[in-house]
């Protein structure tokens, strides 16, 4: 049994010998109590004195067989052991070895069979999945390398035919170097398909951004008084800086674009999408200029509206007062009137310089063209005719009284 050559064809195999081993070293530990009492039962007999039924050196003889046979014995059984143990340990390489290959044979066809998505949420999907097989792959690699490293100490004890070891952990070896490159491969097609669609997401947000800022530009309310145009123009401004922003984004696309996989920025419809967003962008700030301009000529005439209400009440209030007012005849009540008129020519020369901003203001919108140019036309002309009234009006009460100075000069004269 001890001398058998027999170490086994596979690991259970070899497991199963190592166990009947087990029991034949117990045998032996047992038979070697037994031995080595009979042994010292013996030698008592080559010590008797006188009478000695068997020659002591025959006895001793005997003793030293049994016990140099017992110690053969227990050397075979350790050498045997080793064999074993040694076997145990090849046929454990070569089934982990197996294993090894399995898992990336397993590996393999996963990656065979993966696609890199139809849109952002699944190539997301399948890039955390991928992630958690990077770490598979390295706790495999490590694992791997411990087996690799025991077939090294293997073929350092030299026990067994070195080829198929070689062969085997030469195998395993390109095929985990394969695997590794289709692994490096997928994870590059993942990452090129998610730059994709993180560039198509921002892309769609973007163009979102811009219909809905362009609804809000091309908007027809610019408001009813100068209160409700201020804030609109405050709101569109805010826009505009907003719009501005965006420009940086609208101009890196391009950019974007080229860094893309060669399979995905040479597509027609991503490149039609980019030139799209770009005519979007710019019909979005060229509308946003002119409603800027807009509100600012609707706050400009609201503005006119209210400085030609403000110049029409004070032409109303000195208009009745020219009309009802009757040059007097005495002196020192002309005198009177005639304080009142230099005042009244102080407010005429600041009312004067009103109506010229006015007028300068009307012809601005005029001149650019604004929808509400007859009705600005109209309120300035009425504006300008009540003053021409009023005008008329202080000439003629400063003749009167001119002539009544006159008159009374040269009747104190006389």
């Amino acid at each position: 049994l001890l001398v058998s050559k027999d170490l086994g064809k596979h690991l259970l195999e070899v497991e199963d010998l190592l166990q009947k081993h087990g029991l034949l070293e117990a045998d032996i530990s047992a038979q070697t109590e037994r031995v080595q009492a009979l042994n010292a039962a013996a030698l008592k007999f080559s010590e008797l004195e006188g009478y000695q039924p068997c020659d002591p050196q025959i006895i001793c003889n005997r003793v030293n067989h049994v016990q140099t046979c017992l110690e053969e014995l227990g050397e075979l059984a350790g050498k045997r052991r080793k064999e074993l143990e040694d076997s145990r340990q090849l046929w454990a390489f070569f089934q982990e070895m197996e294993e090894a290959e399995a898992w990336i044979r397993e590996k393999e066809q996963i990656l065979a069979a993966k696609t890199c998505g139809r849109d952002l949420s699944s190539v997301l999907t399948l890039t955390n999945k991928h992630k958690s097989m990077l770490g598979e792959l390295g706790s495999r690699r490590a694992l791997l390398h411990q087996t690799m490293k025991r077939g090294e100490q293997i073929l350092a004890k030299k026990r067994f035919s070195p080829g198929g070891i070689q062969e085997k952990m030469r195998e395993v070896r390109l095929r985990w170097k394969k695997l590794e490159e289709v692994t490096g491969l997928h994870q590059q097609r993942l990452q090129e398909a998610l730059n994709f669609f993180q560039f198509s997401a921002e892309t769609d947000d973007l163009v979102a951004w811009l219909q809905d800022t362009y609804r809000i530009v091309s908007s027809d309310d610019f408001g009813h008084d100068d209160y409700s145009t201020q804030a609109l123009l405050r709101k569109h401004r805010a826009v505009v800086e907003e719009v501005e922003k965006h420009r940086a984004a609208v101009l890196a696309l391009r950019k974007q674009l080229a860094l893309l996989a060669p399979e995905h920025r040479q597509g027609v419809d991503v490149q039609i999408r980019v030139v799209e967003v770009e005519q979007l962008y710019g019909e979005v700030a060229e509308v946003a200029v002119l409603r800027q301009q807009w509100l600012q000529d609707a706050l400009a005439v609201y503005r006119m509206f209210s400085e030609v209400h403000a110049c029409e009440v004070w032409v109303d209030e000195k208009e009745q007062w020219l009309e009802r007012m009757e040059v007097p005849e005495e002196l020192d009540e002309v005198e009177v009137v005639q304080h009142r008129f230099e005042s009244l020519d102080q407010e005429m020369n600041s009312v004067m310089g009103r109506i010229l901003d006015v007028n300068q203001v009307v012809q601005q919108l005029v001149d650019g063209g604004h929808p509400s140019s007859e009705e600005v036309r109209s309120c300035q002309d009425h504006l300008n005719s009540r003053w021409n009234r009023v005008v008329e009006l202080v000439e003629q009460k400063k003749s009167q009284l001119s002539s009544v100075l006159k008159i009374q000069n040269y009747l104190l004269e006389c």
